[in-house]
């Protein structure tokens, strides 16, 4: 009598952590469905701003030089100095990729240790 409670104590127990491993395996792989959704939904915002971006850019740029190039009534004018500015500003992000790059560690190593 008591061999055949301890033994269905055992199989009750063997079956109630099947059934733990196997809805803690469905809870992990949900979780990690979750953060892949949330990594690619991200990435597909990043890359819709950046192309937005780049385009607003453009199309600024390109109303600004014309508006220069009108006020000092030459054609060229506007689009060289637009130009020297882009010029301008890639050499300041040389100069500065270093302080830049640490920048970017700390504020990514700060959001992700949270």
């Amino acid at each position: 009598m008591a061999f055949e409670k301890l033994s269905d104590s055992i199989a009750e127990l063997k079956e109630n952590l099947r059934s733990f491993s196997q809805s803690n395996a469905e809870y992990f792989k949900l979780k990690a469905f979750k953060g892949g959704v949330k990594g690619v939904t991200a990435v597909v915002n990043i890359l819709l701003l950046f192309f937005f971006g780049v385009f607003a850019l453009i199309f600024l740029s390109i109303a600004g030089a014309i508006a220069i190039s009108v006020a000092l009534d030459s054609p060229s004018a506007g689009y060289w100095i637009v130009g020297g500015f882009y010029v301008f500003l890639v050499i300041l992000v040389i100069l500065l990729r270093k302080k830049i790059g640490k920048l970017i560690l700390t504020k990514a190593s700060e959001s992700f240790f949270k």
